[in-house]
């Protein structure tokens, strides 16, 4: 059998290991390229494909032209556009979709979230802050810029590789790629005393520390919602789940 995984999640590489030690399948893990995620190392026996498509209708075509059999959208949960073309060329092309989810994070007592839609109105709220506090930022590269013009708070922005744009004033960039401790995050928060944390909603444990650490340091949370994801394909929450949807289809 013949799949295709669309990932860049460190559950992708998972699922791509565990079907790759069954000699019956036939892995592609395509990978977007964007976060220095090509540089970890690719599932032994799988086939690394990178960069897009051209929307719905190519990857549509990509799906016939390699004779896939299974499509399978393991994507960040912020990768709304992926997901959408994934549904839409699984529709044109008859091939199955199955697509592996992570759970939102749930707010647990002692949280102090603020709950906003994107990450232009995390900015926004966060150049409300009172003036001369450091906000620990981890919405990704590409958004960095949404901070750009607050010059009134010291931003402490951790990315994969460096951001994209212009950069608020005041601020310092860490590079890193989780998975993380709550002893790190700790004693990360407390070295550049941190006052406020913005983050994005992906779920999963690797980047959890961090909304432990703010509980127990007691500071608000900026939480940008994950997007409304397509309905279509069959949704699972486990690498495992997959894993034996995929032996049942063999």
């Amino acid at each position: 059998m013949r799949i295709l995984i669309l990932g860049g999640t460190a559950q992708a590489r998972e699922l791509a290991a565990e079907l790759c030690a069954r000699d019956e399948h036939r892995i592609i893990l395509s990978l977007a390229g964007r976060t220095g995620e090509t540089a970890l190392p690719v599932p032994s026996g799988s086939r690394l494909r990178v960069g897009g498509f051209g929307g719905a209708d190519g990857l549509a075509a990509y799906l016939r032209s390699e004779s896939i059999d299974v499509l399978i959208d393991a994507t960040h949960p912020f990768a709304g556009a992926i997901s959408e073309n994934a549904a839409a060329a699984s529709i044109e092309s008859g091939i199955r979709l199955l697509a592996l989810r992570r759970p939102p994070w749930q707010a647990r007592p002692g949280d102090r979230w603020t709950h906003v839609p994107d990450v232009v109105t995390a900015a926004a709220h966060a150049a409300k802050l009172a003036d001369g506090l450091c906000v620990f930022v981890t919405t990704g590269r590409l958004e960095a810029r949404a901070y750009a013009s607050d010059q009134q708070h010291t931003y402490l922005i951790r990315t994969v590789t460096a951001p994209d744009g212009p950069l608020p004033p005041h601020h310092t960039l860490v590079f890193d790629r989780g998975p993380y401790t709550v002893a790190g995050e700790t004693e990360l928060m407390a070295r550049h005393d941190v006052a406020a944390l913005v983050t994005k909603n992906s779920g999963g444990t690797s980047t959890s520390a961090k909304l432990t650490a703010a509980r127990q340091r007691g500071i608000p949370v900026i939480m940008v919602d994950p997007p409304a994801l397509p309905a279509s394909g069959e949704v699972y929450f486990e690498v495992a789940e997959v894993v034996r949807q995929v032996i049942a289809i063999t």
